[in-house]
């Protein structure tokens, strides 16, 4: 029987807190961490996502595609999105999700910074109209957020639909607000998406 591959962790500051990501060498990033309430919390929660991964502590040296990621979500939540194709080459080990659920993902993964699709617009193009509450359980099971910015798919009547990170909706906004700040866009133009 094969040994697993070693899993690892790794937490850092960002604009909205401290995140996180997880890897094994062999597959790329098994998951990423929105910040919880702090930073401890934040580490909690990967050590029961990912209860098999060392934590590497701030001073230990990243691989480089790790680092490259690190990097590219901190300019992302510092609203430097000069070149967001960055996280586009993240190598994410989906081998664990669903297929219908990497569809969505993979769909998820292409919407452009400052742009949002309603739950029924990502159903649609997947081929699946009536689907629109399983892109939402999918975009909830989201494991990459916010290599995968599942931020960017909304309800289409403002007010409904959740989001799984801590702080819930509010964590959204704050998402979309920052993306909209760094695209140009008037910042209102996101909030009429949550009234």
């Amino acid at each position: 029987m094969a040994r697993p591959d070693p899993q690892y962790f790794y937490c850092f500051d960002t604009a909205l807190g401290c995140c996180a990501i997880a890897w094994t060498d062999a597959h790329g990033v098994l998951g990423s961490q929105l910040p919880e309430e702090n930073a401890a919390a934040t580490r909690d929660r990967m050590r029961v996502r990912f209860p098999q991964a060392q934590h590497l502590e701030q001073d230990q040296q990243l691989p480089a595609e790790i680092a490259q990621a690190v990097a590219a979500i901190q300019a992302l939540l510092a609203g430097q999105t000069g070149d967001a194709s960055e996280l586009l080459r993240v190598r994410l080990d989906e081998r664990a999700l669903p297929e219908f659920d990497a569809w969505v993902l993979a769909l998820t993964r292409h919407i452009p910074v400052g742009q949002t699709l309603s739950y029924g617009e990502v159903a649609a193009r997947l081929g699946q109209p009536g689907a629109a509450r399983a892109v939402g359980r999918a975009e909830g099971r989201n494991p990459f957020a916010p290599i995968v910015p599942c931020h960017r798919v909304v309800a289409a009547t403002p007010g409904q639909g959740g989001f799984s990170a801590h702080g819930g909706l509010q964590t959204k906004q704050k998402l979309l607000i920052i993306e909209a700040r760094a695209s140009g866009q008037v910042v209102s133009e996101q909030q009429g998406l949550f009234e």
